[in-house]
């Protein structure tokens, strides 16, 4: 078998790619959006005349010949999409679902958590917090864990409260904020942590998405405070330009002197990013994303390699779409037992729903996501339901 395209769209908020084989099978893969869409194409292409030709089922070979040329996110976006697209075409050629290939499952069901259904806030206060999380409480997923937004990461006190932080909010959309918050703001974000644990109770496991932003000396305050509320993990909260998140000193400020997990890595990009963070026990909880990572074996090596040194596993995946449903499911259901829980993304807009045969099979009731055992990822596009929200540009998507 060879490979005899790489085609690349935009279908709907979300970048896929899909790669034809000369035997007539192929294997679909995708990207977290909506932030890589503006690139995302030209790296495809860039990849394409280096994997044309080769076997799809040899997937570490194909890689062997991508991964390396571009050594920091953004390029994961490109090599995981291709990755994940190759595993798809293997398992349709062996007749077996790619958790198969990767080692077999350990788990029948998979959990998984929400830090992407969400609404927005009506105010900054405490009780705020509290009814935007039983509005989440009450969503038909019953999810066991939920992780909400705090600080610098999405928080309203952050653009509506006076003097939150001491530094000028910038509205960038894309987190563009750091210092030092002044004792108001420490104060009102411990108070709105317990509002929502008061919501939760025992029976809900309540994360922090808390920056990028905190100082570290803020974020081992902030994490000392709230030891008693019993925190899943504090996520991505010390930041530099992205540095901290594969700078194993700053979390060394933090992570040894609280019981409060400290959790990182969406924006890490194959393993060696991970190695010092879990070889020195920087972190307790680390979240690489398939669709950023390198892939879905490479989540896998570092889970694995995590497990070693007694570090968790969250994998992160909210702007990863429907096939980043399926390939977490696939990768989740071969974790050692460091594995917590996934991020459950979405596909936007839900007329995803409609375009994917066996996205259904996905379905998650009372947290989980059941493994079923559809070849290659168990899913696959409707031709004729996709090809109408195709654009112009990319309506030779599905052209052999």
């Amino acid at each position: 078998m060879k490979i005899t395209d790489v085609k690349v769209a935009i279908i709907g908020n979300h970048p896929v790619i899909r790669i034809t084989t000369d035997e007539g099978i192929d294997g679909i893969g995708g990207a977290e959006s909506p932030r890589n869409q503006p690139f995302f194409k030209h790296q495809i292409d860039y990849y394409k005349s280096m994997i044309v030709g080769l076997d799809p089922t040899d997937v570490e070979r194909v890689l062997l010949r991508i991964r390396r040329v571009g050594g920091f996110k953004p390029w994961g976006s490109g090599v995981s999409a291709i990755e994940v697209a190759l595993w798809d075409i293997a398992g349709k050629a062996l007749g077996a679902p790619i958790y198969k290939l990767l080692g077999g499952k350990i788990r029948d069901k998979v959990r998984v958590y929400n830090g992407n259904f969400r609404k927005g806030f009506n105010g900054y206060q405490p009780e705020d917090f509290a009814e935007n999380m039983r509005w989440m409480k009450e969503l038909p997923q019953n999810f066991s864990i939920i992780k909400q937004g705090i600080a610098f990461h999405g928080s309203p006190m952050l653009k509506h409260m006076p003097d939150f932080h001491y530094g000028e909010y910038i509205d960038s959309g894309m987190y563009g904020n750091r210092g030092v918050l002044t004792e108001k703001g420490f104060n009102l974000t411990v108070d709105a942590v317990i509002a929502m644990k008061e919501v939760l109770g025992d029976e809900i496991g309540l994360a922090l998405d808390c920056g990028p932003g905190l100082t570290a000396s803020d974020t081992l305050r902030l994490a000392k405070a709230l030891e008693p509320y019993h925190l899943m993990w504090m996520e991505d909260t010390i930041t530099g330009d992205y540095t901290p998140y594969v700078h194993p000193d700053y979390f060394l400020q933090v992570t040894p002197y609280t019981s409060t997990p400290i959790h990182t890595g969406e924006q890490v990009y194959l393993r060696h990013g991970f190695k010092e963070l879990i070889e020195q026990h920087a972190v307790d909880v680390i979240g690489p994303d398939p669709l950023d990572v390198g892939g879905i074996a490479e989540l896998k090596w570092i889970a694995e390699f995590a497990d070693l040194h007694n570090i968790q596993m969250a994998p992160h995946g909210t702007a990863d779409g429907l096939i980043g449903v399926a390939a977490l499911t696939q990768v989740a259901a071969t974790l050692p037992d460091n594995f917590i829980a996934f991020e459950l993304p979405s596909g936007k807009p839900d007329w995803w729903h409609d375009i994917l045969e066996g996205i259904e099979n996905f379905k998650v009731t009372d947290s989980h996501i059941t493994v079923h055992d559809t070849p290659g990822l168990g899913i696959s596009f409707r031709v004729d339901e996709t090809k109408q929200y195709l654009s112009e540009e990319d309506a030779g998507f599905f052209d052999d």
